[in-house]
């Protein structure tokens, strides 16, 4: 047990670290301070960032460009260590940057919070209660609100919710919140704790009540599911022209197509894989931007469930001979405020974007999992998904088989024309030593 841990210096975090658990202590020190950035500015907001660090850890941070979405072309980052990742929302931005290139509709950016309490007594009471002083409540908050509100957002609605069905006593003040461009999550935090403190301090002051009414605040929390804070990115295109050099039938590819969604729609075994895939994409961004992506996952899998069941967030159909893929997801994010106003290398990544409010983010974050999910189902339903996965992956088991630079070139070249397994590649680079290959 390490008491005081927080306490100490950067330096005595990492030897307390490698003298309990290292055994070579200097070589391993060495690694940490590998990774941490030169230039001393830098490096100490990374280590402001959390709690107890002792260095950095990085991502490769890959681009993908040609995604037209709402007739503007972007080059995207993508914050992700998965092999083929990048290269296949390459693939799917180019090959529909030809065909019209994605379209989003922005649906609500509707954000919620509440106040959770226990109340022991009527019910018709509280309600009378809660109207009487509904005003009141939005007004504690004034000076909370006061710089959203000047940037056109703030407090939508505050209702009282009765969920004594669910739990015995239990209610909730439920608040709906427009945070424009930022995701919020302080503000939100901030009106409701405001909001529970005024409410329950007119409690104690009203005297509608009986020495029997017992009003217990448990928590004041913002909700990460989002169902009202939602974006919708589709494809069309006439199914005659989705053909391409890998789609010689494109009305047996759009067939093909469809039914793999209709799968993942109605089997969960699919379905959470088809989705991990479609993360694969979001998540890339929204690191890449500073957001949070496990907010952002949360919200997209539970959304994911809101109908009774878990299937698949993207859809597909055939009409009047054209293919349509669309999908439907929360994502809260923001593009101003906490460490997106700090960590450098997001301001540059939001520039590169050229610089988009919430919404458009909202949009090209949609329009990256809808391209990811497209590439996997259109590799499974022609190629398999192994062929340009494990060629993506060659570059890794060579890495770890210890190739150089000369090898790498020679064994991705002999493998432009055969199958990569570990094995293979393995076997490959020893034939290659022997100068057998």
């Amino acid at each position: 047990m390490k008491e005081g841990f927080s306490k100490l210096s950067k330096q005595e975090k990492i030897d307390w670290v490698l003298k309990t658990f290292f055994k070579s202590g200097s070589k391993d020190s060495e690694i940490l301070k590998k990774y941490w950035n030169d230039d001393k500015s830098i490096q100490t907001i990374h280590d402001e960032f959390a709690e107890n660090t002792i260095t950095n850890f990085y991502l490769p941070l890959g681009v993908a460009p040609n995604f037209i979405i709402d007739k503007i072309n972007y080059t995207i980052p993508m914050a992700i260590e998965e092999s083929s990742v990048v290269a296949a929302a390459c693939k799917s931005a180019k090959f529909w940057s030809k065909r019209g290139g994605f379209k989003s509709t922005i649906i609500s950016t509707t954000k919620t919070g509440q106040i959770h309490f226990k109340f022991n007594g009527s019910s018709k009471k509280i309600e009378t209660f809660f109207i009487s002083i509904k005003n009141k409540l939005e007004d504690s908050c004034k000076e909370i609100t006061k710089n959203m509100n000047k940037r056109g957002g703030g407090i939508i609605n505050i209702n009282l919710l009765n969920k004594t069905n669910s739990i015995k006593d239990y209610f909730q003040i439920a608040v709906k919140f427009d945070t424009v461009d930022s995701m919020g999550a302080n503000f939100i935090n901030s009106c409701l704790e405001q909001i529970a403190l005024t409410f329950e301090a007119e409690f104690n002051e009203s005297n509608i009540f009986n020495k029997s009414d017992k009003l217990k605040i448990i928590m004041s929390i913002l909700s990460n599911y989002t169902p009202e804070c939602v974006v919708k990115v589709e494809l069309k295109s006439k199914i005659s022209n989705l053909k391409s050099k890998d789609i010689s039938d494109p009305e047996n590819f759009a067939k093909k197509f469809v039914e793999a969604v209709e799968i993942a729609e109605n089997d969960i075994s699919r379905a959470v894989t088809h989705n991990k895939g479609i993360m694969n994409g979001i998540d890339a961004v929204v690191i890449a931007t500073g957001n949070d992506f496990r907010a952002v996952e949360a919200a997209i899998h539970a959304y994911a469930s809101k109908d009774g069941s878990y299937m698949s967030l993207t859809h597909a159909k055939i009409e009047n001979d054209e293919f349509v893929y669309w999908i439907e997801i929360p994502i809260s994010i923001g593009t101003v405020g906490g460490i997106i106003n700090l960590h450098p290398m997001v301001k540059w990544c939001l520039n590169l974007l050229q610089k988009p409010n919430s919404k458009q983010l909202m949009s090209i974050i949609g329009a990256a999992g809808l391209a990811q999910n497209f590439a996997a189902i259109k590799s499974l339903i022609t190629s398999g998904i192994q062929v340009g996965h494990m060629k993506m992956h060659l570059i890794n088991i060579l890495n770890s088989l210890g190739a150089d630079e000369y090898e790498k070139t020679k064994i991705i070249q002999y493998f432009k024309a055969n199958k990569v397994t570990f094995n293979s590649v393995k076997t490959a680079l020893k034939k290659l030593r022997k100068n057998e290959l």
